[in-house]
């Protein structure tokens, strides 16, 4: 069967036999679809022969399609966990009792949720349905219908395939009759209580199943404005992993094409927050705050402010926290991004082929680099118990001042004869007072030290070569600051929360804290490092987990040097 990049799965079972089957109707779409699977339901949706071009119609928001979305976005991470699920709302709105139900499109309120076809972030190039077929004669005439149905709800691309699923349900389908259930929405299904304005806050770091969860349940709730406080700034700093935090930026962005896909008709407003309560305390319009079972304090503590500033409290609506079938031990139980960015060390970050051409492929050169404190070194040597050859700039450093030496030399020009020590090597403790504070007379030793060592890097990695060796690791601390990257294929960085590094580096050097902070700020910082990374390690954690992380790393490289050199291959 081919793939396709995007799709629009139609869910047409009636809503209390729907939980039943979502898992292997989200299995069976995964083997279709690769990148983007767009949701819409419509339960009781009749495609078959005899009941004429059905046309979508509003379906209100009740708690069973509450449970519904739950559900969904819990299956998809994890059956179908490659996927970008979202579940569309644009036919989902509150409508008078009178008004008939959605398998029939009534007449007691307008009933056409698509006066126009309905844009999405990604074309759909194919249909896909849970439809149940009566007869397998009817594939055709049900998928033409199906295409003509979702042309009326959604632009697509011209040509769209349709497919249809079936499930092995039928054992789950004679249960459901025998209990004698019928789909009658209106009397089965409690209504939800909806908002004119809804707030939500978080991070919102790499969407995920949670957060399109309590993102698609806001906008249920919502029937004109839809507040979005994103963490930005002093609220980051104490996350696991700030460093891999997407930028706020493209988290926003991310944000407004899901929104739009998934309720085109809300007001959106997505704002920075620097504090945990943001304009949730302070904006009178709001009335309903969404919250989980974990930050329901936090909405408590929002009501409280509300009050103090002489503002009603806030409906707290409370959803379920998504549970994580994949997380490790050193992971939390529910979907986090947290352990989304744990997940992310030691895998490749940005693709290392960019100008790099100009490198021979043997040995594959790896610039290891963090900050001081940050595990560097330990990862290094466990790179060369792995087969790689270590090469510790640090160590040609100390080679570069030796008498004889160019840098040697130079140093004694620019510094002055009173550093030579009685065995007529240069006393670095002394070099080191006379440019420490001093950026124009630091950048004067760097530019004669650097790149003697660069040189000294190119010998050993020749060396390796010629000795048939395959991959080579650089341990600079300076790599970034000296413009290495040129000699090296990918750039690997070592990070550490600050508060570790200085608690390390104590424990190690015998110095101060205020020595190890003013030593972390004459570095890069972490976040300047990862945005040159192409992979990113951390010693944070147990010994263990590091050994991990870093096998992780070796054998996706083994795989990229594989790939690297058949495709380097002339054609045969």
């Amino acid at each position: 069967m081919s793939m396709f990049s995007t799709g629009i799965l139609v869910l047409t079972s009636p809503l209390h036999t729907l939980p039943l089957r979502i898992a292997p109707v989200l299995s069976s779409a995964a083997q279709v679809v690769e990148r983007t699977l767009y949701v819409h339901l419509h339960p009781g949706l009749n495609l078959g022969v005899g009941g004429g071009q059905p046309r979508p119609v509003f379906i209100p928001p009740v708690v069973d399609l509450s449970s519904l979305i739950t559900g969904l976005y819990s299956n998809a991470a994890n059956v179908c966990g490659h996927l970008d699920v979202r579940v569309l709302l644009t036919n989902v709105r509150a409508q008078p009792n009178n008004a008939s139900s959605p398998e029939t499109g009534g007449t007691g309120v307008a009933c056409n949720p698509f006066p126009s076809p309905q844009p999405l972030s990604h074309s759909p190039e194919v249909v896909l349905t849970d439809f149940a077929l009566q007869d397998p004669g009817q594939s055709p005439l049900v998928a033409q219908c199906l295409q003509r149905y979702t042309g009326y709800c959604y632009v697509c691309t011209p040509g769209l395939a349709s497919v249809l699923l079936h499930p092995q349900l039928q054992k789950l389908e004679e249960e459901v009759e025998k209990e004698g259930q019928k789909d009658d929405w209106d009397s089965r299904s409690e209504r939800m209580e909806t908002y004119s304005e809804v707030v939500v806050g978080g991070t919102f770091d790499r969407l995920h199943g949670a957060h399109k969860t309590l993102l698609n349940i806001s906008c249920l709730l919502a029937n004109k404005r839809f507040l979005i406080g994103v963490c930005d700034q002093e609220l980051l700093k104490k996350k696991v992993l700030k460093e891999l935090i997407e930028p706020y930026a493209l988290r926003v962005q991310r944000l407004h094409e899901f929104l739009q896909d998934v309720k085109p008709s809300l007001q959106y407003e997505i704002v920075p927050l620097s504090d945990p309560f943001g304009p949730s305390v302070i904006d009178p319009q709001l009335q309903c705050i969404v919250v989980s079972e974990e930050t329901r304090r936090g909405g408590e503590a929002v009501n409280k402010k509300r009050l103090e500033n002489g503002l009603p409290g806030l409906v707290l609506h409370e959803i379920q926290l998504l549970k994580d079938a994949h997380h490790t031990e050193m992971e939390e139980e529910k979907i986090s991004s947290s352990s989304l960015r744990s997940r992310l060390l030691g895998t490749l970050l940005t693709d290392p082929k960019q100008n790099k051409s100009h490198l021979p492929l043997v040995p594959y050169v790896i610039g290891l680099t963090g900050s001081s404190g940050s595990g560097k070194s330990s990862i290094a040597q466990q790179l060369e118990a792995m087969g790689a050859v270590r090469i510790d700039s640090d160590q040609l450093g100390h080679e570069t001042y030796q008498p004889g030496e160019v840098a040697y030399n130079r140093v004694l020009e620019e510094f002055g004869s009173d550093l030579i020590n009685e065995d007529k090597t240069i006393n670095r403790r002394a070099l080191g007072r006379k440019v420490f504070g001093n950026k124009e007379r630091l950048k004067a030793l760097t530019d004669i030290v650097w790149p003697e060592i660069a040189l000294l890097v190119k010998e050993r990695i020749q060396q390796a070569r010629e000795e048939g060796k395959q991959v080579c690791v650089v341990d600079a601390a300076v790599l970034l600051e000296a413009g290495w990257t040129d000699i090296v294929h990918e750039v690997w960085v070592a990070v550490i929360p600050e508060e570790e590094a200085v608690s390390r580096i104590t424990a190690r050097d015998g110095v101060s804290q205020e020595d190890a902070v003013r030593r972390l700020q004459s570095q890069w910082p972490n976040t300047q490092q990862v945005e040159q990374a192409n992979v990113v390690l951390c010693t944070l954690w147990e010994p263990e987990i590091t050994q991990k992380q870093v096998r992780k790393a070796w054998d996706l490289l083994q795989k990229r040097i594989q790939q690297s050199r058949e495709g380097a291959k002339p054609p045969s």
